[in-house]
């Protein structure tokens, strides 16, 4: 009737046959780490400014799903009993087909609490595998489903909460928030760059988390490439802007970047766990993951770093979707240690959904400790395309100097501006004669300076002289005495025009 934990149509015929199977066969429980058991996370270990976090607020979520798939289960169970002792065939294949969608969801449910738990390194996260294993045999005609539901109602107990994790776990995750910028360490981005084969042509590297720069500068080392980043703090984007060909001020996702533009991309987004105001998320790598591809060409490269747990299902479907050829590596023991870094790598293609693919990234990423390190990646594991692109849109959220000069060099409208029309560069005949005042007028604002091409060419060059005229006029009295002089100055302006002519100099005054 079932098959690997998934319903099939129950025929309404077939109910009235199905018998109860011992009681006796329940779930297994299995076996507790102690500190799930025993529960020793410390009460009351609440960030004093009353930070929240994602992954608190995502498993709390998440656990509230659970408890009321669970709580449905029992009804269904009590209504399919019903519904058989009334003959009712119909209304109990129903019951039925519902009780199995609330085992798949609190199967699928469980199963989604193990990357939260990796991430607060909790021990419970070792046995949600097997827990689902055992959820997703359990036998649904069984008469008493309180040990089922006891039993998954004391793991999730167990699990942490803003009142029950410990202090060192809310101590590391402010530790997340208050760094917030992680930088690639350059040696795994060498490894990176030798498994990757550069075309003669120039390619346009884009990391939208770029940082300092320093990650995507040593990816292209060596090669004929052009560096773009975008990065958030303004201090660290001006250090990148020394380095890279281009570099966007602001948040990536205001940001504007052409969509195939890139042949590869460096993706390395903020690992953030606090939870902002307004209901927004903190966690950004799903998103970033979604808008960053839209850069990048078909056929190009994507880097995706993240810490293992990270990964969810939800984020290794549109990875799975989107891109092709997929190998995933951990970093190095010393590297991993740290961040719990994994760097996953695929080719674009046109979207496509494996649903295979997507459950196979999503098992691998989930066991790091299966996974090879990134300096076992081959030499020459993916070639770029080998495609001339341009990026003709990339510009940042925040508008400042450097984004303007650019504009203004690919612009031609400060050019236009600067440029003189026709009539102010070319100088007309005059349509009648130019009187002696024209003529000064003219030469006084310089232009007729120069050489005159005309039936007898000549230079001629004009130069204002400055006159002082004095003139005294004398006051007398009635009895024509002299009372007094009055001295009168008077500056004139004289041109003068020096023309050089064939036979000789002039000088027209």
């Amino acid at each position: 009737m079932e098959d690997g934990g998934y319903a099939c149509d129950l025929p309404a015929a077939c109910l009235s046959s199905i018998h109860e199977k011992d009681e006796a066969i329940m779930l297994n429980y299995v076996e507790y780490p102690s500190s799930v058991k025993e529960g020793t996370e410390t009460p009351g270990a609440f960030d004093q400014n009353g930070q929240r976090f994602y992954v608190l607020d995502r498993l709390q979520e998440q656990v509230s799903r659970i408890r009321y798939l669970l709580d449905t289960t029992v009804f269904f169970r009590n209504q399919l009993e019903t519904c058989q002792a009334a003959g009712n065939a119909e209304a109990a294949q129903s019951a039925y087909l519902s009780l199995s969608s609330g085992r798949i969801g609190i199967a699928n449910g469980v199963r989604s609490l193990k990357p939260l738990l990796l991430e607060l390194e909790h021990p419970a996260a070792s046995i949600c595998e097997a827990l689902v294993n055992q959820i997703s045999s359990f036998e649904l005609m069984t008469r008493d489903y309180s040990k089922f539901s006891g039993g998954i109602s004391r793991f999730l107990d167990a699990l942490p909460s803003y009142h029950t994790v410990d202090a060192s776990t809310i101590g590391r995750l402010m530790n997340h928030v208050k760094l917030g910028h992680y930088p690639t360490d350059l040696t795994h981005v060498g490894y990176l760059e030798r498994g990757i084969v550069f075309p003669d042509k120039t390619v346009n590297l884009l990391d939208p988390c770029c940082g300092t720069g320093d990650a995507v500068l040593r990816l292209a080392l060596g090669h004929d490439s052009r560096c773009y980043g975008i990065e958030l703090d303004e201090e660290r984007a001006g250090l990148a802007e020394q380095k890279l060909f281009r570099v966007a001020y602001g948040d990536f996702f205001s940001s504007y970047v052409g969509n195939r533009s890139f042949h590869a991309i460096l993706l390395n987004p903020p690992y953030l766990t606090v939870t902002l105001g307004c209901g927004l998320r903190g966690r950004d790598e799903k998103r970033f993951l979604v808008e960053a591809f839209q850069a990048l060409v078909m056929g190009g490269l994507m880097i995706y770093i993240v810490p293992y747990y990270r990964m969810t299902e939800d984020v290794c479907q549109i990875f799975t979707d989107n891109f092709s050829d997929i190998s995933v590596y951990r970093f190095l023991d010393g590297e991993f240690g740290k961040f719990k870094q994994i760097a996953v790598l695929g080719t674009r293609k046109p979207r496509e959904s494996d649903e295979a693919a997507s459950a196979s990234l999503y098992t691998a990423a989930l066991h790091p400790e299966s996974l090879r390190t990134l300096d076992q990646l081959p030499e020459g594991r993916y070639q770029l395309p080998d495609a001339a692109l341009d990026v003709k849109i990339f510009r940042g959220s925040v508008f400042n100097e450097s984004e303007l000069a650019h504009q203004l060099m690919a612009s031609q409208s400060l050019e236009r501006l600067l440029q003189k029309d026709g009539q102010e560069q070319e100088m007309g005949r005059p349509p009648l004669p130019l009187s002696i005042g024209q003529v000064g007028l003219i030469g006084g604002s310089g232009l007729i300076n120069g050489l005159m091409q005309c039936d007898c060419p000549h230079i001629i060059k004009g130069r204002i002289i400055k006159e002082r005229h004095e003139r005294r006029e004398e006051n007398h009295s009635e009895r024509g005495e002299l009372i007094s002089t009055d001295v009168i100055e008077t500056i004139t302006n004289r041109m003068v025009f020096n023309i050089l002519t064939p036979t000789g100099f002039r000088s027209l005054v």
